[in-house]
């Protein structure tokens, strides 16, 4: 069972749809304990840092989480929740996030275009990414964000965008993985990456 976080921060069911039409057993869940039996976590996000981590701690799940990367689980953050591994947010403030993966998110530039980022844009593709397996340099996926994610560690960026700078818009470490835009709006490329993590579930 593919476990689908619902921490009250997100559409979840075109990520469910994504993985059903893919043929796997895919479920939202509200439950932390949830995560005990979980083949694999996704943590999907829209909305802004600081809500985000109050509703993971303030229901229970980050124990639970951290536990599950531990044991090995496969572990997906998408868009927000790919910002959620990292330590720090400056989003409305100074918060703390997960600490999975080094690094910050930091609000774009004011010259960067105009903000939030919406639409469609391309993934500098590192060719060793299991997650990008097989899709092609100059890809395009579409993006909602105001915020990038600062990597400290260079070997976990798995592709790089540009929007005014250039930026992390895929992480990959260990059994971790994050992409900052939607997948599962992605058409064609976007459902690859997503079989990709499927087959390394």
């Amino acid at each position: 069972m593919i476990a689908i976080i619902d921490y009250g921060m997100s559409n979840l069911r075109s990520v469910r749809h994504a993985f059903e039409y893919l043929g796997t057993d895919a479920r939202i869940v509200d439950d932390p304990t949830t995560l005990r039996n979980a083949r694999a976590i996704v943590l999907p996000g829209d909305g802004a840092f600081g809500p985000a981590t109050e509703n993971l701690r303030g229901f229970g799940w980050l124990e639970p989480m951290h536990e599950a990367i531990a044991r090995g689980v496969p572990f997906l953050g998408i868009c927000l929740g790919m910002q959620l591994l990292f330590d720090s947010s400056q989003e409305n403030g100074e918060h703390r996030g997960l600490g999975i993966l080094r690094g910050r998110v930091k609000k774009f530039p004011r010259d960067a275009g105009k903000i939030p980022q919406i639409g469609w844009n391309q993934l500098r593709v590192n060719p060793t990414s299991r997650f990008l397996a097989d899709v092609r340099d100059g890809t395009y996926a579409y993006f909602v964000h105001s915020y990038y994610c600062e990597a400290d560690d260079a070997n976990a960026i798995a592709a790089r965008t540009e929007y005014g700078i250039e930026y992390a818009s895929v992480v990959e470490h260990d059994n971790v993985w994050g992409a900052q835009f939607h997948p599962e709006k992605s058409g064609a490329d976007g459902l690859k990456m997503l079989g990709n993590f499927l087959s390394i579930v």
